[in-house]
């Protein structure tokens, strides 16, 4: 693995300083909070492109992914399933987001709906969730990078294990605070092609190896190809995939990061735009996920690697075991420099997110309120160091199964600010007090069931008159905190009716 562990070295580090170097001479005003945290708002359609792709495809697509297939098998598919209905969503919500932020400067979605409510304590908790729920999604991204990392050979105990993440996470957090957005979307279009080149060559190289698809479907069960017949009385996994796809796509574009690399687009009509090319990347997703079949057919779990004490668990390692099994050295250090650069994207996307969201909602709202642009650009960046290592700390600390259950528990928090933030630009039916209680009912709801889930998975049986129902914890939260909101909006209405604190006007959302 010598000259593949060269290879990753040289693109991983190769593309930071060739990026920031670009960057620099940009001339971008990185004191103002616009600057380094939005880029100025001024991405075309094919920047804006490979960067919301490059913050929602992470390295989460090339691990956790084959993983699931590898491990579970149908029900990885529910990703390309909502990463596709995702795009109706951005298609039929988020221009209308980018029309209003832009018009009055907003930075973040909680910034709106403070906006629109006049209730500081309701931005507060979308703020909160989204910083909660980023954290963990930032663990996502390092368990990629552990994974290709131990992979080429440096594991063991103790710091020796964490070492090499740790140098990574440190240089990926001082490239974001000292390039900003600009720099973090310039690497999005390098990760992307390498990406794309991975997976095409992967496809193509990797089948006629392994005796072409006739051969390796038919090493694969079919019991492993199909979600299960569901049991008497049950709706087995046919209601868990449906609502797993269905909470994905309303959660994917209202993560901080996803709605970063939205209001960075220079216009509505980018974001649009953006909608209709983004299945490229479902389309993509869809043959790595083919990678967990072709990983069960060529028996990677009888490598030594699975048994030699990697600090990652087997299924993690079925995309990496494949490379190394069927393709040469210098490949392998391509493709795995791809996925570690497809983490250090989203991971320095979601910082700068996170900070955007600490410093106008938090240190702004209650810490400081005339503080200076300059001042406010600091703080920024300093969070942002302080969540990409929170991050790290995330991913050493808890124990791992796979690493997809990290994403699923953010955004069952994430769902919760969908009426708050959504259901606000086309209706001021609700009220903003019942929009926070709808928030916390839903946000304790979705936590306590995935506690008594024993945080092990995110679909719960519900039992219906002793009908069992799977069904994603986050959509039933969801709709939870939605019947409250709209039972209680009415009522707060007639005793204080919050509706003259909206900022914006009626025009802004035509």
């Amino acid at each position: 693995m010598g000259l593949a562990t060269v290879i990753f070295v040289i693109l991983v580090i190769g593309v930071l300083i060739i990026v920031d170097s670009m960057a620099r001479l940009k001339g971008q005003d990185l004191s103002k909070l616009h600057e380094w945290g939005l880029g100025g708002r001024q991405f075309g359609l094919a920047m804006s492109w490979f960067l919301v792709g490059g913050d929602v495809y992470t390295a989460y697509t090339f691990i956790a992914v084959p993983a699931l297939m590898f491990g579970v098998g149908a029900l990885a598919y529910f990703a390309v399933s909502y990463t596709l209905m995702a795009n109706i969503v951005l298609f039929a919500i988020f221009p209308k987001l980018w029309r209003v932020s832009a018009k009055y400067g907003y930075v973040t979605g909680a910034e709106f709906v403070r906006a629109r409510y006049g209730n500081r304590l309701l931005a507060l908790a979308i703020g909160v969730t989204g910083i909660l729920a980023t954290v963990p999604y930032i663990a996502l991204q390092l368990v990629g990078m552990q994974t290709v990392i131990g992979a080429l050979g440096f594991n063991g105990t103790g710091l020796g294990a964490h070492l090499p993440l740790i140098m990574a996470v440190t240089l990926v957090a001082l490239f974001t605070v000292t390039s900003g957005l600009r720099a973090v979307a310039m690497v999005a279009v390098v990760k992307n092609l390498l990406i794309f080149l991975t997976v095409i060559v992967g496809f193509i190289v990797i089948p006629a190896e392994l005796g072409g698809f006739g051969t390796i479907f038919g090493k694969v069960s079919a019991a492993h190809l199909l979600l299960a017949h569901p049991p008497a009385g049950s709706s087995g996994l046919y209601s868990g995939y449906t609502t797993l796809a269905l909470g994905s796509a309303m959660a994917l574009f209202l993560y901080p990061h996803a709605m970063t690399g939205i209001l960075a687009s220079r216009s509505r009509d980018v974001v649009r735009r953006n909608a209709f090319l983004q299945p490229a990347f479902a389309f993509m997703l869809g043959l790595v996920a083919l990678f967990g079949v072709m990983a069960v057919a060529a028996g990677v779990s009888k490598m030594p690697q699975f048994a030699e004490g990697f600090r990652i668990d087997g299924p993690n390692f079925s995309f990496p075991a494949l490379l190394i099994h069927t393709m040469p050295s210098w490949f392998v250090g391509l493709a795995f420099a791809a996925i570690a650069i497809g983490a250090l994207v989203p991971a320095g996307i979601m910082g700068i997110a996170a900070a955007n969201i600490f410093t106008r909602d938090i240190w702004r709202q209650f810490i400081a309120p005339s503080m200076s642009s300059g001042v406010e650009a600091l703080i920024a960046k300093l969070f942002a160091i302080a969540i990409i290592l929170g991050g790290l700390v995330f991913e050493i600390d808890l124990p791992l199964k796979y690493a997809i259950q990290l994403q699923l528990l953010g955004g069952m928090w994430i769902i919760q600010t969908f009426p708050a933030v959504v259901f606000s630009l086309f209706t001021r039916f609700y009220n903003g007090w019942a929009l926070l209680i709808g928030w916390a009912v839903g946000f304790g709801m979705a936590t306590d069931l995935a506690l008594l889930n024993h945080l092990s998975g995110a679909i719960y049986a519900f039992d219906l008159f002793g009908f069992t129902v799977p069904c994603y914890i986050a959509v039933v939260t969801f709709g939870v905190n939605v019947a409250v909101a709209t039972v209680l909006s009415p009522l707060f209405h007639r005793i204080a009716s919050d509706r003259s604190r909206d900022r914006t006007v009626a025009s802004d959302y035509a």
